[in-house]
């Protein structure tokens, strides 16, 4: 897993808990990096997981409302980090249809050994997207917090219906976005 999505967290984590958290999650979780990490660099994504678990540990909250709300919030970091991405993409739909189609295509050129999960879209009807995601990852919860940022970003009535699809191989899980209206 990439570097920045350890560095954001910290972020949010600081921004939102204070740097003390930050310090005593770092502190209580056991890291081969040693919790130091730059944006660029790839860490096991069980570290990720370690730091979250401890997280909800002191915080209370629940590691899979973490998860979600980080995921949220990276959404808009991501719009203010790479707002590359973001040009041409008018609606909610037409950004998360270029995720596995475009995004993860480039982010593949910049950083060969990023391990992304995958998203397959489907449109079912003109109102009705299906998305999938498929990853070696257990964070379903963070592309549905991403999802959900996306939504919040393009300002539309959007609601997401989820199903988990896992298999011993993969996490995977299926939401449905529907516009109202």
């Amino acid at each position: 897993m990439k570097g920045i999505v350890f560095t954001e967290l910290l972020d949010m984590v600081e921004g939102r808990f204070g740097m003390n958290m930050v310090d005593d999650i770092l502190d209580d979780s056991k890291l081969s990096s040693g919790g130091a990490y730059t944006t660029v660099g790839t860490y096991d994504y069980k570290e990720l997981l370690n730091i979250v678990s401890n997280l909800s540990h002191k915080t209370k909250i629940p590691v899979k409302d973490l998860v979600y709300t980080y995921g949220h919030h990276l959404f808009s970091r991501f719009h203010a980090l790479m707002p590359q991405f973001f040009v041409g993409k008018n609606t909610c739909f037409d950004f998360l249809q270029s995720v596995d189609r475009y995004i993860h295509v480039e982010v593949k050129k910049l950083y060969p050994d990023a391990s992304l999960p995958r998203f397959k879209t489907d449109m079912a009807d003109h109102k009705t997207l299906v998305m999938t995601y498929m990853s070696q990852c257990p964070f379903a919860d963070f592309a549905h917090g991403l999802i959900q940022g996306c939504i919040d970003f393009y300002q539309e009535k959007i609601t997401i219906e989820a199903k988990d699809n896992n298999t011993p191989e993969e996490y995977s899980r299926i939401f449905t976005l529907k516009k109202n209206g």
